[in-house]
C-alpha cells in the first residue's frame, strides 16, 4: 500500500525545471487522458521570485491561471501540451475539474487522518494531492462538487464550517510538480496508477473525510476556547 507524504518544506524543493512541467503534463494527458491548461510562472524580479502576472501580492503566485479563457485553453491532446509549454516552459500545469474528475478539498491534517482510516477500510481510492498551503485534495468522479455540501449535511456537519470544499466545474488544481511562491511544491499524497485509474465517487469517501474534517475543526476550537 502506497504511504502518504508530507509536503516538503520550501526551502528543500528543488528549482523547477520547465522539462519536468512538460513532461507532467504530457503524462497526464496520455495516461490519466486529463485536461490540462498552462498557467503563470515563477520569474526572478530583483533577486526574489515573482509571478508572471506582475501582481506583487500574488495570492497563488506561479499557479493560476493566466488568462480568463483559460478554460477554452484547455487540452487533452498532447501534442497541444507540447506546443503550449514549447511557449513558455516554466508555465504551471493546472487542471481543469467539472471534466474527468472532481476534487474534495480538505485541511491537510484533517486529510491524512482520513486517508489513513480509508486505507484500513480498504476503500477504493484515486490520486490525492497535498499543496504548500496545507491542503489535500482527493479526485473523485465529476459531479462530486455539486453533491458535496448536501452529503456533509446529511451527516450533521456544515461543509464550509469544517473546511470542506467541493472543486467541481469552472475550478482547477494545480497538478505536481507546480510551484507557488517561495512555499513549495504541488505533491502526490497517492499518485495515479493504474490501480485508481478508476476513480471513486464521492459518496464512497465522505463520510471518513467528514468526520476528519468535523474532529479537526473542533479540537480547533477547543484551542481556542
Amino acid at each position: 500500500m502506497e504511504e502518504p507524504i508530507k509536503v516538503t518544506e520550501a526551502a528543500q524543493v528543488p528549482e523547477q525545471r520547465g522539462e519536468q512541467l512538460l513532461d507532467a503534463a504530457v503524462r497526464y494527458t496520455e495516461e490519466r487522458h486529463w485536461d490540462v491548461f498552462p498557467g503563470t510562472w515563477l520569474e526572478a524580479v530583483a533577486g526574489a521570485e515573482r509571478c508572471s502576472c506582475g501582481e506583487a501580492r500574488c495570492a497563488a503566485p506561479g499557479a493560476h491561471p493566466d488568462r480568463p479563457d483559460w478554460a477554452s485553453r484547455s487540452t487533452g491532446s498532447a501534442a497541444a501540451v507540447r506546443r503550449l509549454w514549447s511557449k513558455h516552459p516554466r508555465a504551471s500545469v493546472l487542471l481543469p475539474t467539472g471534466r474527468t474528475f472532481d476534487a474534495i478539498d480538505v485541511p491537510e491534517s484533517a486529510g491524512f487522518l482520513a486517508l489513513a482510516r480509508m486505507e484500513r477500510m480498504s476503500l477504493p481510492l484515486g490520486p490525492v494531492t497535498c499543496t504548500p498551503d496545507r491542503r489535500m485534495l482527493f479526485f473523485v468522479l465529476p459531479g462530486a462538487a455539486a453533491k458535496v455540501d448536501d452529503l456533509v449535511r446529511k451527516l450533521g456537519w456544515n461543509a464550509t464550517a469544517i473546511g470542506l470544499f467541493g472543486r467541481g466545474e469552472g475550478h482547477y488544481v494545480a497538478g505536481p510538480p507546480t510551484r507557488v511562491g517561495g512555499r513549495g511544491a504541488v505533491q502526490w499524497a497517492r499518485r495515479p496508477t493504474p490501480a485508481n485509474r478508476w476513480l471513486p465517487d464521492a459518496v464512497e469517501l465522505i463520510s471518513p473525510l467528514a468526520y476528519a474534517c468535523g474532529r479537526e475543526a473542533a479540537d480547533a476550537r477547543a484551542r481556542l476556547s
